[in-house]
C-alpha cells in the first residue's frame, strides 16, 4: 500500500466531508465551492460549507419565505430576497443557539467568520450577475477587541520540558505512558517551541523531510506550499534522540514515512499532539491555557524580543501579511518603544 503525503491525506478527508455538506445545501451552493476551488485551501472551502450550512437552517428556521421549499431545493433568485437586518438578526442569532442537545456560543470571532463566508458567499453571485443585490456587504463586521497574547514565560518554557524529561509530577497512570512516549514528546515539543510550526506542519512531517547535515525540516505550509524552517542544537538533539528510538518501530501500514508515530504505531494526529501539550503545561502553569499555538506564540515572542525584527518573525512564522504579525506583537514593540524614552540623555546630572 503507497502513503498518501499526509496533506494530500487531509485533502482528500475534507473533500469527501465537504460533498456530503454540500448535498444538505441549497443545489446552486456548488457553483461557488467549485468557483473558489483554484483560490482556496480544501480546509478553508469546508470551513465555509460548514458557515453556510449555519446560515441556511437559520433563514428556514426562522424566515416564513423559506418555509415554502426545502433548504436543497431553493433558487440562487432567493438571496435577492435577504436584506441587511435578515443578516443582523442572523449575528445576533449565532451568539447562543441549539443544534440537538448541543449548546453553540460565537463570540466576536466566531460571527466575523461566518460573516466573511456570507459575504464571500454573496460576492461570487453577485459578481457573476447572478443576483442583483449583495446585503453581506452592507453589514458590518463585528469589532474585535485586542485580546493578550497567551505564551510560556522563559521559566516556564524550561519547568515544561523538565517535566517532559522527568515525568515526577505525572500521576502513576500518567506515568505509565510517560515511559513509552517522553523521547517523542520531548521531540516534539522542543521542535513546537525551536521552530514555531503549526501543529498541522508538525504532525505532517515525514522522516525524510528533516535534513541534519543543514539543520532544517520542510514543511507544507496553510496555503500549500513547501518552506524549510532551520533548527538550533536543542532541537537536533531532541529529535536525533527520538529517530534512534523510531528506527526500531515496525510502523503501522500507511505510516511507513511518518516522522511521530502514536502508541498504536500510527501517524500522531492533531488531537494527540493537542492532548500531550494540554497534559504538560498543565502541570506547569494552571493559569495559562497553553495549545501548541500558545507555543508558537511563545517561540515568536522570543524570536522578536532577541532580533526585533518583525519581518524575519512574520517570515519564519509563515504569515503572509506582516500586519498579521504586528498586530499579534504590538504589545511587545510598545514595551520596546517605552524603553527607548531612557536611552537618550539630554544633559548628565
Amino acid at each position: 500500500m503507497v502513503e498518501n503525503n499526509y496533506h494530500d491525506q487531509k485533502n482528500i478527508e475534507n473533500t469527501v466531508r465537504l460533498r456530503e455538506i454540500i448535498a444538505e445545501l441549497p443545489r446552486f451552493c456548488g457553483d461557488f465551492f467549485r468557483g473558489i476551488e483554484p483560490t482556496t485551501s480544501s480546509l478553508t472551502r469546508i470551513a465555509y460549507a460548514y458557515d453556510l450550512r449555519v446560515f441556511f437552517q437559520f433563514l428556514y428556521n426562522s424566515n416564513p419565505l423559506f418555509k415554502k421549499t426545502s433548504i436543497r431545493d431553493l433558487k440562487v433568485e432567493i438571496l435577492d430576497q435577504i436584506k441587511p437586518i435578515d443578516i443582523e438578526e442572523y449575528l445576533e442569532y449565532l451568539s447562543y443557539y441549539q443544534k440537538g442537545d448541543v449548546k453553540i456560543l460565537n463570540q466576536e470571532n466566531g460571527k466575523k467568520r461566518k460573516l466573511i463566508s456570507l459575504r464571500s458567499f454573496y460576492n461570487y453571485f453577485y459578481k457573476r450577475e447572478m443576483i442583483q443585490y449583495n446585503p453581506a456587504a452592507l453589514v458590518d463586521i463585528p469589532k474585535l477587541h485586542q485580546k493578550e497574547i497567551i505564551r510560556l514565560d522563559i521559566d516556564e518554557v524550561a519547568k515544561m520540558l523538565d517535566e517532559v524529561e522527568s515525568g515526577e509530577n505525572m500521576t502513576k497512570s500518567q506515568q505509565k505512558y510517560h515511559n513509552k512516549t517522553k523521547v517523542r514528546d520531548l521531540a516534539i515539543i522542543t521542535l513546537l517551541l525551536g521552530t514555531g510550526i503549526r501543529v498541522s506542519e508538525c504532525v505532517g512531517l515525514d522522516i525524510n523531510d528533516v535534513d541534519f547535515n543543514n539543520d532544517g525540516i520542510k514543511i507544507r505550509r496553510k496555503g500549500g506550499y513547501e518552506s524549510i524552517i532551520y533548527f538550533g542544537d536543542e532541537v537536533q538533539e531532541a529529535l536525533e534522540n527520538y529517530l534512534l528510538e523510531r528506527e526500531a518501530v515496525i510502523p503501522a501500514t500507511g505510516s511507513e514515512n511518518a516522522l511521530f508515530l502514536s502508541i498504536q504505531k500510527k501517524r500522531i494526529s492533531v488531537k494527540a499532539v493537542e492532548n500531550l501539550v494540554k497534559k504538560y503545561a498543565g502541570l506547569v502553569t494552571r493559569l495559562k491555557k497553553i495549545t501548541p499555538h500558545k507555543l508558537r506564540s511563545t517561540y515568536g515572542t522570543s524570536l522578536y524580543r532577541e532580533t526585533g525584527d518583525i519581518y524575519l518573525v512574520a517570515d519564519v512564522l509563515g504569515h503572509k501579511d506582516v500586519n498579521t504579525t504586528k498586530k499579534h506583537y504590538a504589545a511587545i514593540e510598545d514595551t520596546r518603544r517605552r524603553s527607548a524614552a531612557s536611552k537618550v540623555k539630554l544633559r548628565e546630572k
